[in-house]
């Protein structure tokens, strides 16, 4: 029996891990055989996902959550699940999903049902992050068409900046004391500054 390894992943660097961690030490796993990824699943090229991969070994065990924190990609769900199962021979257990277990029922029908719940399951995890995308384009284009505007709010030209730009041009102060009495970064003040001048 080898080493038992667990993977988390959560999307983003403002999403909690803990309570996946928490599962995975529950199961008695060391916390330097628990593998982490802050970032999309929309593929496998992950830095800890790499080196969990990397760290795999004949007869080890792999365990997930749940089979969309491996991956969000149909094609390579499956490509990564057989080179780790088969290639490596490794063993993958997903936490959510009991028939996704291949150190149970090793046998030819026990292969076959996993391979198709398998097959199923990265399907509809394939859909739903299509589905997802879908969803958020259609969003973004509706709330253009109501006036919505996206990115950052445009710094206006203040009082503050033409009295400080004014004093600067005349060389009453420098351009890093303008800068600070009008409260603006050097890249945002130069920016005000050329469009102030095409204003005038």
């Amino acid at each position: 029996m080898g080493k038992t390894v667990g993977y988390v992943r959560v999307s983003s660097k403002d999403q909690n891990l803990d309570r996946q961690i928490l599962q995975m030490q529950e199961l008695g796993i060391s916390e330097k055989h628990i593998y982490i990824d802050k970032e999309s699943g929309k593929d496998f090229d992950r830095i800890g996902y790499r080196y969990m991969k990397k760290s795999l070994e004949p007869g080890d065990l792999l365990i997930v959550n749940s089979l969309d924190r491996f991956g969000r990609n149909y094609e390579e769900i499956m490509q990564e699940w057989n080179t780790i199962t088969r290639a490596v021979k490794a063993d993958i257990k997903v936490l959510d999903m009991p028939l996704l277990d291949t150190t149970q029922h090793k046998d030819l029908l026990g292969t076959f049902i996993s391979d198709l719940v398998l097959q199923v399951l990265s399907f509809v995890a394939h859909r739903e992050r299509d589905s997802i995308r879908q969803r958020q384009s259609e969003g973004i284009a509706a709330a253009k068409a109501n006036g919505v505007k996206f990115g950052r709010a445009r710094i206006a030209i203040t009082e503050n900046f033409i009295e400080a730009y004014n004093l600067w041009q005349s060389g009453e102060i420098t351009a890093v004391r303008a800068m600070e009495l009008s409260g603006m970064s050097k890249a945002t003040f130069y920016r005000k500054v050329k469009e102030y001048k095409n204003r005038c």
